[in-house]
Order: C-alpha cells, then structure tokens, then sequence
C-alpha cells in the first residue's frame, strides 16, 4: 500500500509580514521566517523515525529549505518537482530561474525544470499573472496521478497550503504533517 505524506513548508517571510498586514509584501519566492525555520527544525525531530523512499519539494525556496531541515542527514533522495508548485496568487508564488536555485541548492537537481518554471503570461501587466483556476485544478489532478503511478511506495511530498488544499479539502498549518489516502 502507497503511503503519501504532504508537508506544507515552515512560515514564510511573506506569511508573516501578511497576517500583519493583510497586503503582499512583495517578497518573491519568499523565504522561510526565523519561526519557519524553527516549525521544519522541530518537524524534523517529530519524523526522525518515520520511513520515507522519496522526497518530493516544490521549486519554491520556502519548500526546499523546509525540506532540507526536515530531512537533514538523512541521505533520502530528493526529487524538485514545479508539479505541485503554489498557484501563482501572489508575489511569494513567484519562483527564480533553475540556475539561481542550483548556486543555493547545490545538492539539489534544477536542471529538468523549464525557466520560468511558474505560471507566467508575458502579456500580463505587473509583477505576477495568476494562475487560472481551470489550469489550476489540472495541474492538481495530474499530480495526483503522478503521485499514484510512482514507483516509490513512501513519499513525503514539501508543498504548500493552497495547491494542498485543493487536493485534500483540508486547509494545513505551516509545516503541517497530513497523510493522503489518494482519494
């Protein structure tokens, strides 16, 4: 039986200056917080023990790092998949070219995903163009697909609250642990 394990990424800087401020900071491909770091570091501790044969991270700074500190030393193959990325609502859903990615990631592979990796749409005026809802909602059923049909049998997949939430119906805390049934 497949065991599919979603991990929303520890508070974001952009996540903090918003629930003071309610507006977009302007933080693209926003970082985590010092209580971000903190949420992964203590996660990390709470499934020191829990078996896992493939991590799956978003391209977004924020679930790389809340990876890596969940992760740490464990030597577990990390798979970087713009598949499950947020939907672009935001500056923060905003990603940075594979290349910029790999100088801070070094341990990491970029090198299959396209530049821009995110939604996009040249024509758009600002600094974003949101995802529509219909292309949305395709993306998040073939990830499922995705997920059912891969070889491994324990994945941990490092994502985010939105894209999450329109897979599951349920709404997750930053560095929330929610196992999926497939449904």
């Amino acid at each position: 039986m497949k065991h599919i394990t979603l991990i929303r990424h520890g508070q974001s800087t952009f996540n903090a200056a918003y629930e003071l401020t309610g507006r977009d900071p302007g933080f693209i491909d926003a970082r985590l917080s010092e209580l971000g770091e903190q949420q992964a570091t203590q996660t990390g501790i709470a499934l020191k023990d829990f078996h896992v044969d493939l991590v799956v991270a978003s391209p977004l700074t924020r679930a790389i790092q809340t990876a890596s500190f969940i992760f740490r030393g464990r030597n577990l193959p990390t798979y970087v998949t713009c598949r499950h990325r947020e939907r672009v609502e935001s500056t923060a859903d905003v990603g940075r070219s594979p290349a910029l990615l790999a100088e801070e990631f070094p341990h990491f592979d970029f090198d299959h995903l396209d530049d821009p990796w995110w939604h996009h749409d040249p024509a758009s005026v600002g600094p974003f163009a949101v995802e529509p809802v219909e292309t949305f909602q395709q993306r998040v059923e073939h990830f499922k697909d995705w997920l059912r049909g891969h070889e491994a049998q324990r994945i941990a997949v490092v994502g985010h609250a939105t894209f999450f939430s329109a897979m599951t119906g349920h709404w997750m805390q930053n560095c929330e642990v929610f196992q999926w049934q497939g449904e």
